[in-house]
């Protein structure tokens, strides 16, 4: 007698092939048995403690978000709706550069700080790790000991580690720093990091040069671990900014996984075409790479983000004081609306497309919604926010966006931002979003492709043995959905709203989402590092393989 069984389900099981019907058992957490076609057959059907009727409902692996930013929310919310109402059953963390491990107590408050727009200024949690190892453990352990609400991977942020071993200068590392970066870099991997993320216009990262960037990658590529930069443009440069990361990771021997790797501004209409026959270059070469997207065209980050560089060397209160006198503030306005700002992606700044979607201070509550008009608007809230507020950018193209997810290397990412009183949709959309929109009605992707997209793809980038396919040996992190009603509920008026036709989501064969509803179950723990030997090498696109051993850096 087995835990549980789905029957009569419609399995699209994550590798790309055609569905079938089948019951799937689930036993200690993992599948223990898929018979297809089990009714019709009239062969003897698996039985277990509990049973769900999963005629017509679509059976696939639990999607993995491959760009969060649940880095504090996965601690401060237990039941974390706006991921597990999607389906998504592993989240990747420390994105952009910019997260909250390793630290020192100096560190600890600069990030904090600096990402508040984020995540919130971590005042209602007690941030007392120092480690990555440590913060993982916090993960496993949180909500009284018995875990977090989904699965979660993390990426040591190399903003974070370069203002750990050097501050918040713009100016070449010493060989001394450069050590300290590398062994910040190696102790997060063995401490059980997937691998490493830039934020190449977010101080301090941006300040690092290619050689240095490339130093560190040589570290991750030691370990096995990939590099996901959230590179200089993508904006004027765009396409430069992308030659640059897969050069980079070429000298340096590192796979590469690209962030919402997406074109904007209007310099980059139409040009998906140009990136995707950049990347079939490099692949064809023998590069390692991956990338994700959201399925939505505006962008979302800090207010803060779009100053020039050189007005944040120093970190946040260097930037408020620079903010605050009048000539220098000048001179931000110039770089920003005038050159176009390293922030900006190197594009001149249309206020017009700024939309506030969050403030740190609930007194500025009537600025969100709003889109802004002059650099007086954006002086005022960034100095009355302190540099708290979250905003939209309205520059993105469909075109783009529908030619990027069709690429044979794309992965799902949200990108989702939760804090803020009007967030992005695609922090509580983006999964149901591909569904239904881009594959029942549109036809963007067949539904076996875009669930492979969503699943085995992304389990194989992070060099998961056992998970991202239905299959028997591997974890239930399963999800069952009306493939006719599902789609995002989420809005960008009406932001928070969860999704339809996902009735139930399990984490490590437990349900987390039952008849739509969120149950108290708490299965998610930290998915530390897979250590890689030398061996024989994964097919690009094809999920790991339990006991298969992978050679560092070789295509996955």
């Amino acid at each position: 007698m087995m835990d549980l069984v789905l029957r009569d389900a419609e399995v699209v099981d994550g590798s790309g092939g055609p569905s079938y019907r089948a019951d799937v058992a689930v036993e200690r957490g993992r599948i223990v048995s898929i018979v297809q076609e089990a009714a019709a057959a009239g062969c003897q059907r698996p039985t277990a403690r509990r049973s769900v009727d999963a005629e017509g409902l679509v059976l696939s692996p639990g999607f993995v978000d491959m760009h969060a930013h649940s880095d504090l929310a996965l601690l401060r919310d237990p039941d974390h709706s706006a991921k597990a109402a999607q389906g998504v059953t592993l989240e990747v963390l420390g994105q952009d550069g910019l997260s909250y491990a390793p630290v020192d107590d100096r560190t600890r408050e600069e990030v904090r700080r600096a990402i508040t727009g984020w995540n919130g200024d971590g005042s209602d949690l007690d941030l007392d790790w120092r480690t990555v190892g440590e913060y993982l453990d916090r993960l496993d352990s949180a909500h009284g000991g018995e875990g977090i609400a989904v699965n979660a991977a993390y990426l040591v942020p190399q903003g974070t580690v370069r203002m750990h071993a050097m501050g918040w200068d713009d100016r070449p590392a010493t060989p001394a720093e450069l050590d300290r970066m590398r062994r910040l870099v190696a102790e997060g991997l063995e401490q059980g990091a997937v691998g490493m993320s830039s934020g190449l216009t977010y101080t301090p990262g941006m300040y690092a040069p290619d050689a240095e960037l490339t130093e560190l990658c040589r570290v991750v590529a030691e370990y096995g671990g990939y590099y996901c930069p959230h590179h200089r443009s993508y904006g004027a440069g765009a396409l430069r900014a992308y030659e640059e990361m897969i050069a980079l990771t070429r000298e340096a021997g590192c796979a590469l996984h690209l962030a919402h790797a997406t074109l904007n501004f209007g310099e980059n209409e139409g040009r998906a075409p140009e990136l995707l026959a950049l990347l079939d270059r490099a692949l064809a070469a023998g590069g390692d790479i991956s990338l994700d997207t959201y399925p939505y065209t505006p962008g979302c980050t800090t207010l803060l983000a779009l100053l020039p560089s050189w007005a944040q060397e120093g970190g946040p209160e260097a930037v408020l004081a620079r903010l605050a006198d009048g000539a220098t503030a000048e001179r931000i306005r110039y770089d920003l609306e005038v050159t176009g700002s390293d922030g900006c992606h190197g594009v001149p700044a249309d206020w017009r497309t700024v939309e506030v979607s969050g403030v740190a201070d609930p007194s500025l509550a009537p600025w969100v919604g709003r889109r802004l008009s002059s650099w007086t608007q954006v002086r005022e809230l960034l100095l009355a926010d302190r540099l708290g507020t979250t905003i939209l950018q309205h520059v993105g193209h469909e075109e783009n966006v529908r030619a990027i997810m069709r690429h044979r290397v794309h992965t799902g990412g949200s990108d989702g931002i939760l804090q803020g009183a009007k967030p992005h949709p695609r922090a509580y959309g983006t999964f149901p979003e591909y569904l239904g929109r881009y594959v029942r009605e549109e036809g963007v992707l067949s539904l076996e492709e875009c669930v492979a997209h969503l699943t085995s793809r992304p389990a194989a980038r992070l060099r998961l043995p056992d998970r991202g396919l239905v299959k028997e040996g591997y974890v239930a992190d399963l999800v069952l959905f009306d493939p006719a009603t599902v789609a995002a509920g989420a809005t960008y008026d009406a932001p928070r709203t969860l999704p339809t036709g996902i009735p139930h989501v399990l984490v490590d064969g437990r349900f987390v989402i039952e008849d739509g509803r969120r149950t108290d179950v708490l299965a998610g723990r930290a998915i530390r590092r897979t250590p890689v030997q030398a061996g024989t090498p994964v097919q690009a696109g094809t999920p790991v393989q339990a006991g298969t051993p992978v050679q560092a850096g070789t295509p996955v």
